[in-house]
């Protein structure tokens, strides 16, 4: 769960309740680590693969959108400020 939340710049508690709704939808399976019992790991479930093969068009014809209406100059400057909003976010944010 620590790995997931730093790669989606989450804290743990947040990633715990954002993943809630997505366990009772049986779209992933939270589990204890078979090594650490007091981790936990995340896997997608069949219905969890199934819903991102179906969300990856959208997300595809967004993203062509997006670099329409931007540029890609501009979606790279869009990017390069928002990684540098999260470095600083992330360099102000407590350690648990």
């Amino acid at each position: 769960m620590q790995t997931l939340a730093e790669h989606l710049s989450m804290d743990r508690t947040t990633l715990t309740a954002a993943l809630k709704p997505l366990e009772r939808r049986a779209l992933v399976s939270v589990r204890p680590d078979d090594l650490d019992r007091r981790g936990r790991n995340v896997n997608l479930t069949d219905e969890g693969v199934q819903l991102l093969r179906d969300a990856i068009p959208l997300w595809k014809k967004v993203q062509r959108r997006i670099t329409r209406e931007m540029g890609t100059s501009g979606l790279a400057v869009f990017r390069a400020q928002l990684a540098q909003l999260s470095r600083a976010v992330g360099a102000e944010a407590p350690t648990e």
